[in-house]
């Protein structure tokens, strides 16, 4: 299904957008963990200044208020190791208790890196000694005994976009194979819902993510079919009694119009009664076409009725309908009157000759009922490059617009009024329009231009 690609594209694209935010939301967080932990105080400039501003005078050491001030805000204290002695010279008045005041040189090395009893310390050179700067236990973590490779550092930035790059690929290779399972799965669903909209049956497998999705499609399948198979035998039924009852029917009503006409065209009944003997023959008359369209109606529906598609000139079956139409003494009220181009010679189509006559005909004898004071009827053929279309209207009294949009969009054209002399069935316009659809063709009914009915048959070439 066309649908497949376009999902496996969104899920594609879901997953590099989700790699992409994951880099940045972590490179984000890393950025702002650094830049809230890390201050702009330095405890080994500290240190410095500290050692600079500590000042030897009259053999008493002191310091500035500004750098004790600091010291305070800071809550470290600071002494001084001696040089030559190696002795506490000199301390701030917090100095901790425990804070030893004679120092060896791997005491004063272990400090200088390092910590005095748990507290980090921090060195600073001063006049005549070394100036250790101590803070609280839990203000800074040093690195004691750091040392790092050279190439594991200077290999670092490549190292760490090879550990990247494979992370994105099993990321991807990861979801690629969620995502292809998941595919498998929904597949066979929505060939199957396919298959449903198709009126095709759907056994699907019920197991997986999708099981009772499976089961409800089967089951809806299944309802389906059943439905189907009941409306094919109430369509097979009803066809065949159409059938049945136009072929029972057919003998009986010739022998009531034989005997009628005999009855109408004897010279022994009065005028009268041969009156009623001639509304009998036409009545019945109509009733044997009402059956034949009705029989026909029936085999278009069900496709029962076989096309018999050739290439047809289309102007050459409009011609010899109209020239039937005259051969059979049409009323004067009547005049059929050709609009075809003379430019136009041929239109040919792919057409079963005798069901298009019988649309045709329909058509012009449409006209002829529903205009009692008599119509000019217009025939003419029109062509484009893919189109050929054949136009009846007539200058009668045409229709309203809402006849027109019922015409153009119901399934049917029946009519019953009370008029019993001259009751209309609607199935010319019925027949008109299955033949037409059975040519892959369409049919437009609107306003003439003429003021009456205008039907426009659209077929292929």
């Amino acid at each position: 299904m066309k649908s497949i690609p376009k999902l496996i594209r969104r899920f594609v694209g879901i997953m590099t957008l989700s790699i992409l935010l994951l880099v940045i939301l972590n490179i984000t967080f890393f950025a702002v963990v650094f830049v809230r932990n890390t201050s702009a105080f330095s405890p080994w400039d500290m240190a410095d200044h500290a050692a600079a501003a500590l000042q030897l005078t009259d053999g008493c050491y002191s310091i500035s208020d500004e750098i004790m001030a600091k010291l305070k805000e800071e809550n470290a204290w600071a002494f001084l190791i001696d040089n030559d002695t190696r002795q506490v010279v000199w301390q701030t008045d917090n100095l901790p208790g425990n804070i030893p005041m004679q120092y060896t040189l791997s005491e004063i090395a272990q400090l200088t890196r390092g910590y005095i009893d748990g507290y980090p310390t921090f060195t600073g050179e001063a006049q005549n000694g070394l100036l250790v700067l101590g803070f609280p236990k839990d203000r800074f973590w040093k690195h004691t005994r750091a040392s790092w490779d050279y190439h594991f550092i200077a290999d670092l930035p490549r190292n760490t976009m090879i550990i990247l790059a494979v992370n994105i690929i099993l990321i991807f290779l990861i979801y690629v194979a969620v995502d292809s399972k998941l595919l498998r799965s929904i597949r066979p669903i929505t060939n199957g819902i396919q298959n449903l909209s198709d009126g095709s049956p759907v056994c699907l497998k019920e197991k997986g993510v999708f099981s009772e999705l499976a089961e409800k499609i089967n089951k809806t399948s299944e309802i389906l079919q059943m439905q189907a198979e009941q409306l094919r035998k109430k369509e097979a039924a009803r066809a065949n009694w159409i059938a049945g009852v136009s072929h029972d029917v057919r003998t009986p009503l010739s022998m009531i119009m034989g005997y009628a006409g005999q009855l109408e065209n004897s010279e022994n009944l009065l005028e009268i009664e041969r009156k009623k003997a001639a509304v009998i023959v036409r009545q019945s008359s109509r009733m044997k076409d009402l059956i034949n369209d009705l029989n026909l109606a029936s085999k278009l529906e069900y496709d029962m009725q076989p096309l018999t598609m050739k290439r047809e000139n289309a102007i050459s079956i409009l011609r010899q309908v109209i020239v039937d139409f005259m051969n059979t003494n049409i009323d004067d009220r009547f005049p059929i009157e050709w609009k075809t181009a003379d430019t136009l010679t041929a239109c040919c189509i792919n057409a079963d000759k005798d069901l298009l006559k019988r649309a045709v005909s329909n058509l012009i004898q449409n006209s002829i009922n529903h205009n009692e004071n008599g119509c000019v009827i217009y025939a003419s053929v029109d062509a484009d490059d893919n189109t050929c279309k054949i136009c009846i209207e007539d200058n009668g009294i045409g229709v309203s617009d809402e006849q027109i949009d019922r015409l153009n969009n119901t399934p049917h054209y029946m009519i019953c009024d009370t008029n019993t002399a001259k009751q209309r069935h609607g199935l010319g316009l019925l027949i008109v329009k299955q033949i037409i659809k059975g040519h892959n063709g369409e049919i437009l009914i609107d306003h003439s231009g003429y003021g009456g009915f205008k039907v426009v048959l659209s077929i292929p070439k």
